[in-house]
């Protein structure tokens, strides 16, 4: 395809330069934020050269152009309309004036905890290789690689607070090294560590009549990101007032010391008390409705992805393993997006327009590797009646992966990459999402076929 001649064909169909904000690309997709929607043309965008689906979803005009593609489509994109490369920060704070209050509060979230997934994920399968060797005695108990690796396996956790402090003092405008300064206060090896200590007792300290209990935040989720939001609040709040002369002196100094105070004394209990109580709720409703639940969560999750709300759910599904070592509610969306692929594989064979059968195979065959957009906006909800099937294949494998108790280590990964994050809790859990994958996928291929859907003349 000649990319040039693609994107000069394109801008006209975007409302034209005047009409675009921004625009960036990820893997797949080419992300622009438009001053007015409306003016984009989707229908005759998806016909050009390379297209395999444009959509509207989370404040962006998505248009995939697929792997390999889309940077070269940028490329010359931002060379036709002057947007400059690299340029990520504007972008992103484009794409959030665009949102609802909600659909900010989740975009916020996504870019906090999105960055931190490769550490979470190569914990989980250090956990897994760790797992491996001492159920099959690969070595002895006490061997200095089981030793080792049990060291590798959950300092991505017991640090967790360094990590979402600096990812979460970029997201909130703050300098990140002193963000990670205050995931180091909150994670002091002078305070008690509740991470593997079950019920020991901290000491206290008196301190201006309150009684600070000395206990650490290893693990924790809640405490940290509030505590970094006003460290970011106090940092901004005094480089309008101090001087640049002493800026560099007195900002850092009286912000970490305001913060640390603060966040030991107020926000750091009130962060625990908010975490443990939204782990004690899904803990609830997870033993004693379940298997609805997951009925539930199942079907509707494609449907929030939709709204781009889900990028929120990495912060509980965190807080999950921090609080009880294990993410139960990752099984279910995954049982979701592999029944998106489904619907798309259902698709591919029903359809006679080669241009649908273009998208829909390798558009499936991604949601099975746990990207949905492509498939979804692409295929899916193009034709309505496959995400309804979808939705019902993923209400069954949600149900199934829920009463059998499926869970994984980490978070960030579905489809078939979360084999590895599930089975370190053993081979009999491993056996029951593999058959909650099958039950995903066959039930939403079948719905879909059986639903039927109407194809466009063109």
């Amino acid at each position: 395809m000649n990319h040039q001649e693609v994107v000069k064909q394109l801008i006209p169909l975007l409302g034209g330069r005047e009409n675009i904000v921004s625009g960036t690309h990820c893997a797949t997709r080419l992300r622009i934020v438009l001053k007015d929607d409306q003016l984009a043309q989707t229908k005759e965008i998806e016909q050009l050269d390379g297209v395999k689906g444009a959509f509207l979803s989370s404040g962006q005009y998505q248009i995939i152009f697929g792997t390999g593609v889309v940077n070269k489509v940028y490329a010359a994109f931002a060379e036709e309309t002057g947007l400059k490369e690299g340029n990520q920060e504007d972008h992103q704070e484009a794409v959030k004036k665009k949102m609802n209050p909600i659909a900010r509060f989740a975009k916020t979230l996504s870019n906090i905890f999105v960055p931190i997934i490769p550490a979470i994920v190569a914990s989980g399968l250090l956990m897994g290789l760790l797992g491996m060797m001492r159920t099959f005695e690969w070595v002895a108990p006490d061997h200095a690689l089981i030793v080792l690796l049990d060291m590798f396996s959950s300092a991505a956790f017991i640090i967790l607070p360094i990590l979402i402090g600096v990812s979460a003092a970029k997201e909130f405008g703050g300098n990140p090294y002193l963000g990670a300064v205050m995931g180091g206060i909150m994670t002091h090896p002078a305070l008690l560590n509740p991470w593997g200590l079950g019920n020991a007792e901290p000491d206290y300290l008196t301190f201006l009549g309150f009684d600070i209990a000395l206990i650490g935040y290893q693990g924790t989720v809640i405490p940290v990101l509030l505590a970094v939001y006003a460290m970011s609040k106090i940092e901004k709040g005094l480089r309008k007032v101090v001087p640049n002369a002493i800026d560099l002196l007195v900002t850092p100094f009286v912000t970490i010391m305001l913060t640390g105070f603060i966040s030991l004394m107020v926000i750091g209990p009130i962060g625990n008390f908010i975490g443990d109580g939204i782990t004690t709720i899904l803990n609830f409703v997870y033993d004693h409705v379940g298997f609805v639940a997951g009925l539930l969560f199942g079907g509707i999750y494609s449907a929030i992805v939709i709204t781009g709300v889900h990028h929120s759910f990495h912060a509980i599904e965190a807080g999950l393993i921090a609080s009880i070592g294990i993410n139960y509610l990752l099984p279910i969306w995954s049982m979701a997006n592999v029944a998106q692929g489904g619907a798309g594989l259902a698709v591919f064979f029903k359809t006679k327009r080669a241009k649908t059968k273009e998208v829909a195979l390798p558009s499936a065959f991604s949601a099975f590797l746990g990207i949905t957009e492509p498939v979804i906006f692409g295929v899916n909800l193009k034709y309505r009646r496959p995400f309804v099937g979808a939705m019902i294949g993923g209400a069954l494998g949600g149900a199934y992966v829920v009463f059998m108790n499926v869970s994984a280590v980490a978070y960030g990964l579905t489809g078939i990459p979360m084999l590895a994050i599930v089975s370190p809790l053993g081979t009999i859990n491993l056996l029951h999402y593999v058959i909650g994958f099958f039950i995903a996928l066959v039930t939403a291929f079948v719905a879909t076929w059986l639903l039927g859907f109407k194809e466009e003349e063109n």
